[in-house]
């Protein structure tokens, strides 16, 4: 199956809700709505294009702007060989998109680590912790506005036994 037939599925399934199609470094990138990622992640894990690994997560941080923070999704058809990302902006204010666990469980481990560093919400994520800063750390290391000198608070060693 050839990748001009996957992103015109894509447009006629999906009108409404992409963006923009581009490419780069022989990669197609998939701009769309937020509200459309469960929607789109399902159709493009399905069979005929069957993209069933999700190779990377991550965001990145455009202070200033409206849609502030910018949600990337790697995948990777096997059985096409071939790569596939998808792109979404979400606002400064209460950032929130839809988990991807319920389809690649290791979304679980990715979506922690943005939520740590960036501070994104995942909807319907079964363990949303931290987990590379402690629990009492304050802020997200990663945003643009994160002050480079911040103090944290101390936590107390704990013994082992």
């Amino acid at each position: 199956m050839e990748k001009k037939n996957i992103i015109e599925a894509l447009r006629k399934k999906f009108p409404e809700q992409i963006m923009d199609i581009s490419s780069q470094f022989g990669d197609e990138i998939i701009t769309f709505e937020s509200s459309a990622l469960l929607d789109i992640a399902n159709f493009l894990n399905d069979k005929p294009y069957e993209y069933t690994m999700l190779l990377d997560l991550t965001c990145v941080d455009y202070k200033g702007e409206d849609q502030r923070f910018e949600m990337v999704y790697h995948f990777l058809s096997l059985s096409l060989n071939d790569r596939i990302r998808l792109k979404t902006r979400l606002p400064e204010k209460s950032p929130k998109i839809d988990s991807l666990t319920s389809i690649w469980k290791n979304a679980n481990w990715l979506e922690r680590e943005v939520y740590d560093m960036f501070g994104i919400h995942f909807n319907g994520h079964p363990y949303l912790i931290r987990i590379f800063m402690y629990e009492g750390f304050e802020g997200h290391p990663l945003r643009k506005d994160y002050p480079l000198r911040k103090q944290q608070p101390r936590i107390r060693l704990r013994k082992l036994e």
